[in-house]
Protein backbone atom coordinates (compact mmCIF):
# COMPACT_ATOMS: atom_id res chain seq x y z
CA UNK A 1 0.00 0.00 0.00
CA UNK A 2 1.36 3.42 -0.84
CA UNK A 3 1.16 6.25 1.64
CA UNK A 4 -1.57 7.98 -0.29
CA UNK A 5 -3.81 4.94 -0.02
CA UNK A 6 -4.10 5.56 3.71
CA UNK A 7 -6.19 8.68 3.20
CA UNK A 8 -9.82 9.06 4.30
CA UNK A 9 -11.50 6.28 6.28
CA UNK A 10 -9.12 3.69 7.69
CA UNK A 11 -8.54 0.40 5.93
CA UNK A 12 -7.72 -1.34 9.21
CA UNK A 13 -4.66 -3.26 10.28
CA UNK A 14 -3.21 -5.82 7.89
CA UNK A 15 -1.42 -8.00 10.46
CA UNK A 16 -2.48 -11.68 10.58
CA UNK A 17 -5.85 -12.10 12.21
CA UNK A 18 -5.77 -13.47 15.75
CA UNK A 19 -8.31 -15.93 17.14
CA UNK A 20 -11.32 -13.97 18.39
CA UNK A 21 -12.28 -16.61 20.96
CA UNK A 22 -8.73 -16.48 22.30
CA UNK A 23 -8.95 -12.69 22.56
CA UNK A 24 -12.18 -13.07 24.47
CA UNK A 25 -10.73 -15.66 26.84
CA UNK A 26 -7.70 -13.49 27.58
CA UNK A 27 -9.96 -10.56 28.36
CA UNK A 28 -12.11 -12.74 30.59
CA UNK A 29 -9.05 -13.98 32.49
CA UNK A 30 -8.12 -10.36 33.16
CA UNK A 31 -11.61 -9.32 34.23
CA UNK A 32 -14.29 -11.76 35.31
CA UNK A 33 -17.03 -9.19 34.67
CA UNK A 34 -16.60 -9.52 30.89
CA UNK A 35 -20.02 -9.78 29.23
CA UNK A 36 -21.21 -10.26 25.67
CA UNK A 37 -24.69 -9.64 24.31
CA UNK A 38 -26.42 -8.71 21.07
CA UNK A 39 -28.80 -5.94 20.09
CA UNK A 40 -31.39 -6.43 17.36
CA UNK A 41 -32.65 -3.33 15.58
CA UNK A 42 -33.43 -2.14 12.07
CA UNK A 43 -33.08 -5.69 10.76
CA UNK A 44 -29.47 -6.08 11.93
CA UNK A 45 -27.75 -7.78 14.86
CA UNK A 46 -25.09 -5.79 16.71
CA UNK A 47 -22.64 -7.69 18.97
CA UNK A 48 -21.64 -5.83 22.13
CA UNK A 49 -18.84 -6.57 24.61
CA UNK A 50 -18.48 -5.00 28.04
CA UNK A 51 -15.66 -5.36 30.54
CA UNK A 52 -13.20 -3.56 32.74
CA UNK A 53 -13.60 -1.46 35.84
CA UNK A 54 -13.96 2.23 36.53
CA UNK A 55 -15.62 5.04 34.66
CA UNK A 56 -18.03 3.89 31.89
CA UNK A 57 -16.68 4.36 28.35
CA UNK A 58 -18.20 3.47 24.97
CA UNK A 59 -15.82 2.94 22.03
CA UNK A 60 -17.37 3.38 18.58
CA UNK A 61 -15.31 1.98 15.67
CA UNK A 62 -15.08 3.61 12.27
CA UNK A 63 -15.68 2.56 8.70
CA UNK A 64 -13.60 -0.55 7.89
CA UNK A 65 -12.67 -1.10 11.54
CA UNK A 66 -14.02 -3.60 14.06
CA UNK A 67 -13.95 -4.18 17.79
CA UNK A 68 -11.58 -7.11 17.17
CA UNK A 69 -9.20 -4.79 15.31
CA UNK A 70 -9.36 -2.30 18.19
CA UNK A 71 -8.52 -4.94 20.79
CA UNK A 72 -5.20 -3.43 21.92
CA UNK A 73 -6.72 -0.01 22.61
CA UNK A 74 -9.75 -1.62 24.26
CA UNK A 75 -7.67 -3.72 26.64
CA UNK A 76 -5.58 -0.69 27.62
CA UNK A 77 -8.70 1.35 28.33
CA UNK A 78 -10.23 -1.45 30.40
CA UNK A 79 -7.53 -0.95 33.03
CA UNK A 80 -9.29 2.26 34.09
CA UNK A 81 -12.73 2.09 32.49
CA UNK A 82 -15.80 -0.09 32.21
CA UNK A 83 -15.52 -0.31 28.41
CA UNK A 84 -18.30 -1.13 25.97
CA UNK A 85 -17.33 -1.99 22.38
CA UNK A 86 -19.43 -3.11 19.44
CA UNK A 87 -19.41 -3.68 15.69
CA UNK A 88 -21.25 -1.49 13.23
CA UNK A 89 -23.51 -3.20 10.69
CA UNK A 90 -21.60 -5.08 8.02
CA UNK A 91 -18.46 -5.12 10.17
CA UNK A 92 -16.93 -7.79 12.38
CA UNK A 93 -19.52 -10.05 13.99
CA UNK A 94 -22.44 -7.75 13.14
CA UNK A 95 -24.86 -8.91 10.48
CA UNK A 96 -25.03 -7.55 6.97
CA UNK A 97 -27.58 -4.87 6.12
CA UNK A 98 -29.53 -3.75 3.11
CA UNK A 99 -28.27 -0.18 3.51
CA UNK A 100 -25.00 1.40 4.60
CA UNK A 101 -25.41 5.12 5.15
CA UNK A 102 -24.34 7.62 7.77
CA UNK A 103 -27.82 7.63 9.28
CA UNK A 104 -27.89 3.83 9.34
CA UNK A 105 -24.58 3.65 11.21
CA UNK A 106 -25.77 6.40 13.55
CA UNK A 107 -28.81 4.29 14.34
CA UNK A 108 -26.47 1.45 15.40
CA UNK A 109 -24.77 3.74 17.92
CA UNK A 110 -28.13 5.05 19.13
CA UNK A 111 -29.35 1.47 19.65
CA UNK A 112 -26.25 0.52 21.66
CA UNK A 113 -26.48 3.57 23.91
CA UNK A 114 -30.22 3.11 24.36
CA UNK A 115 -29.57 -0.44 25.58
CA UNK A 116 -26.89 0.83 27.95
CA UNK A 117 -29.38 3.39 29.23
CA UNK A 118 -31.53 0.50 30.43
CA UNK A 119 -28.61 -0.89 32.42
CA UNK A 120 -27.55 0.36 35.81
CA UNK A 121 -24.52 2.42 34.78
CA UNK A 122 -23.06 4.39 37.70
CA UNK A 123 -22.58 7.47 35.51
CA UNK A 124 -22.97 8.75 31.97
CA UNK A 125 -20.24 7.23 29.74
CA UNK A 126 -17.31 8.83 28.02
CA UNK A 127 -18.07 8.43 24.30
CA UNK A 128 -14.98 7.65 22.21
CA UNK A 129 -15.20 7.48 18.42
CA UNK A 130 -12.59 6.66 15.82
CA UNK A 131 -12.78 8.12 12.29
CA UNK A 132 -16.40 7.74 11.15
CA UNK A 133 -17.12 6.75 14.75
CA UNK A 134 -16.05 10.24 15.84
CA UNK A 135 -18.58 11.81 13.48
CA UNK A 136 -21.26 9.47 14.81
CA UNK A 137 -20.33 10.46 18.37
CA UNK A 138 -20.66 14.18 17.61
CA UNK A 139 -24.05 13.70 15.98
CA UNK A 140 -25.25 11.51 18.83
CA UNK A 141 -24.08 13.97 21.51
CA UNK A 142 -25.67 16.91 19.71
CA UNK A 143 -29.03 15.11 19.85
CA UNK A 144 -28.66 13.47 23.30
CA UNK A 145 -26.42 15.87 25.26
CA UNK A 146 -27.45 14.64 28.69
CA UNK A 147 -26.54 11.00 28.07
CA UNK A 148 -22.76 11.35 27.70
CA UNK A 149 -20.14 12.75 30.07
CA UNK A 150 -17.61 13.83 27.46
CA UNK A 151 -16.38 13.08 23.95
CA UNK A 152 -13.04 11.75 22.75
CA UNK A 153 -12.73 12.07 18.97
CA UNK A 154 -9.92 10.14 17.29
CA UNK A 155 -9.02 11.37 13.79
CA UNK A 156 -12.54 12.15 12.69
CA UNK A 157 -15.42 14.64 12.97
CA UNK A 158 -13.18 17.24 11.35
CA UNK A 159 -14.82 20.35 9.82
CA UNK A 160 -12.33 20.44 6.95
CA UNK A 161 -12.58 23.55 4.74
CA UNK A 162 -12.44 21.50 1.52
CA UNK A 163 -13.89 18.08 0.65
CA UNK A 164 -11.40 15.25 0.70
CA UNK A 165 -12.72 13.66 -2.47
CA UNK A 166 -13.11 15.84 -5.54
CA UNK A 167 -14.21 14.72 -8.97
CA UNK A 168 -10.55 14.53 -9.99
CA UNK A 169 -9.85 12.19 -7.05
CA UNK A 170 -12.57 9.67 -7.84
CA UNK A 171 -10.47 7.29 -10.00
CA UNK A 172 -7.75 7.12 -7.33
CA UNK A 173 -10.12 6.39 -4.47
CA UNK A 174 -12.27 4.01 -6.49
CA UNK A 175 -9.16 1.95 -7.26
CA UNK A 176 -8.01 2.11 -3.65
CA UNK A 177 -11.28 0.79 -2.28
CA UNK A 178 -11.53 -1.89 -4.94
CA UNK A 179 -8.15 -3.09 -3.69
CA UNK A 180 -9.40 -2.89 -0.09
CA UNK A 181 -12.58 -4.83 -0.89
CA UNK A 182 -10.46 -7.55 -2.47
CA UNK A 183 -8.28 -7.78 0.64
CA UNK A 184 -11.39 -7.87 2.81
CA UNK A 185 -12.38 -11.12 1.13
CA UNK A 186 -9.60 -12.85 3.05
CA UNK A 187 -11.20 -11.80 6.35
CA UNK A 188 -14.64 -13.23 5.57
CA UNK A 189 -15.98 -15.35 8.39
CA UNK A 190 -13.71 -13.74 11.00
CA UNK A 191 -14.30 -11.08 13.63
CA UNK A 192 -12.44 -8.59 11.39
CA UNK A 193 -14.58 -9.00 8.30
CA UNK A 194 -16.02 -6.03 6.41
CA UNK A 195 -18.92 -6.87 4.10
CA UNK A 196 -19.20 -3.55 2.25
CA UNK A 197 -18.39 -3.36 -1.44
CA UNK A 198 -15.90 -0.90 -2.91
CA UNK A 199 -18.78 1.21 -4.24
CA UNK A 200 -20.47 1.30 -0.84
CA UNK A 201 -17.23 2.43 0.81
CA UNK A 202 -16.77 5.14 -1.81
CA UNK A 203 -20.38 6.32 -1.46
CA UNK A 204 -19.99 6.52 2.32
CA UNK A 205 -16.83 8.60 2.07
CA UNK A 206 -18.59 11.01 -0.27
CA UNK A 207 -21.44 11.21 2.22
CA UNK A 208 -19.01 11.81 5.09
CA UNK A 209 -17.58 14.80 3.19
CA UNK A 210 -21.10 16.27 3.09
CA UNK A 211 -21.70 15.49 6.76
CA UNK A 212 -18.46 17.20 7.79
CA UNK A 213 -19.34 20.31 5.78
CA UNK A 214 -22.08 21.01 8.33
CA UNK A 215 -20.61 19.48 11.48
CA UNK A 216 -19.77 22.81 13.11
CA UNK A 217 -23.49 23.25 13.74
CA UNK A 218 -23.43 19.97 15.67
CA UNK A 219 -20.52 21.10 17.84
CA UNK A 220 -22.44 24.24 18.79
CA UNK A 221 -25.11 22.08 20.42
CA UNK A 222 -22.68 20.16 22.66
CA UNK A 223 -21.82 21.47 26.12
CA UNK A 224 -19.71 18.51 27.22
CA UNK A 225 -15.88 18.41 27.30
CA UNK A 226 -14.37 17.39 23.96
CA UNK A 227 -10.91 15.91 23.40
CA UNK A 228 -9.60 15.48 19.86
CA UNK A 229 -6.69 13.09 19.16
CA UNK A 230 -5.54 13.71 15.62
CA UNK A 231 -2.89 12.43 13.22
CA UNK A 232 -0.39 14.85 11.70
CA UNK A 233 -0.26 12.87 8.44
CA UNK A 234 -3.80 11.67 7.95
CA UNK A 235 -3.19 11.07 4.24
CA UNK A 236 0.26 9.55 4.70
CA UNK A 237 3.71 11.11 5.02
CA UNK A 238 4.57 11.36 1.35
CA UNK A 239 5.82 14.78 0.33
CA UNK A 240 4.56 14.24 -3.21
CA UNK A 241 1.22 14.18 -4.96
CA UNK A 242 -1.93 15.18 -3.12
CA UNK A 243 -0.91 13.96 0.35
CA UNK A 244 0.58 17.28 1.61
CA UNK A 245 -2.53 19.20 0.57
CA UNK A 246 -4.84 16.66 2.20
CA UNK A 247 -2.84 16.78 5.41
CA UNK A 248 -2.97 20.58 5.41
CA UNK A 249 -6.72 20.45 4.85
CA UNK A 250 -6.98 18.08 7.86
CA UNK A 251 -5.02 20.44 10.13
CA UNK A 252 -6.95 23.46 8.86
CA UNK A 253 -10.21 21.78 9.84
CA UNK A 254 -9.07 21.31 13.44
CA UNK A 255 -7.76 24.87 13.61
CA UNK A 256 -11.10 26.08 12.30
CA UNK A 257 -12.94 24.17 15.03
CA UNK A 258 -10.69 25.38 17.84
CA UNK A 259 -11.07 28.99 16.73
CA UNK A 260 -14.82 28.66 17.09
CA UNK A 261 -14.82 26.28 20.06
CA UNK A 262 -11.67 27.07 22.09
CA UNK A 263 -12.83 24.69 24.85
CA UNK A 264 -11.95 21.77 22.56
CA UNK A 265 -8.70 20.13 23.70
CA UNK A 266 -6.49 18.87 20.87
CA UNK A 267 -3.60 16.42 20.85
CA UNK A 268 -1.59 15.55 17.73
CA UNK A 269 0.21 12.25 17.14
CA UNK A 270 2.98 12.12 14.56
CA UNK A 271 1.48 9.33 12.45
CA UNK A 272 -1.21 8.63 9.86
CA UNK A 273 -4.89 7.66 10.05
CA UNK A 274 -4.05 4.19 11.40
CA UNK A 275 -3.11 5.73 14.77
CA UNK A 276 -5.54 3.56 16.74
CA UNK A 277 -3.60 0.50 15.59
CA UNK A 278 -0.06 1.91 15.70
CA UNK A 279 -0.29 4.25 18.73
CA UNK A 280 -2.81 2.62 21.06
CA UNK A 281 -0.71 3.17 24.24
CA UNK A 282 -0.34 6.90 23.51
CA UNK A 283 -4.06 7.25 22.85
CA UNK A 284 -4.96 5.39 26.05
CA UNK A 285 -2.58 7.61 28.01
CA UNK A 286 -4.16 10.78 26.66
CA UNK A 287 -7.64 9.54 27.56
CA UNK A 288 -6.50 8.41 31.01
CA UNK A 289 -4.62 11.63 31.68
CA UNK A 290 -7.61 13.78 30.76
CA UNK A 291 -9.54 12.47 33.74
CA UNK A 292 -7.40 13.83 36.53
CA UNK A 293 -4.16 15.56 37.55
CA UNK A 294 -2.69 12.40 39.06
CA UNK A 295 -2.04 10.84 35.68
CA UNK A 296 -1.68 13.60 33.14
CA UNK A 297 -0.75 12.58 29.60
CA UNK A 298 1.93 14.35 27.64
CA UNK A 299 -0.30 15.75 24.92
CA UNK A 300 1.73 15.65 21.76
CA UNK A 301 0.78 19.08 20.46
CA UNK A 302 2.65 20.31 17.46
CA UNK A 303 2.94 23.93 16.38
Amino acid sequence: MTTKSRAIEDAGPREPYGDHDGDRQRAERGDRTMRHFTIHHDGVTIPVSRGGRGRPLVLCPGLNSTQAGLRELTELLRRDHDVVTFDLRGHGLASAADRYSFEAFLSDLVAVLAELGRLDLPAAPVLVGYSLGADLAVHYASEHPDTVAELVLIDGANPVPEPFITAADLPEFRAMWEELATRNEAERGTARQVLLTAQEILDLNLEIDVVRSGILDRYRKIDRPIIMIMSTSMAGDSGEGRAPGRNQNWRAGVERLVREQPRVSTSWLDTDHRLVFTHAPEIAQIIRGAHGPADQADHLNTP
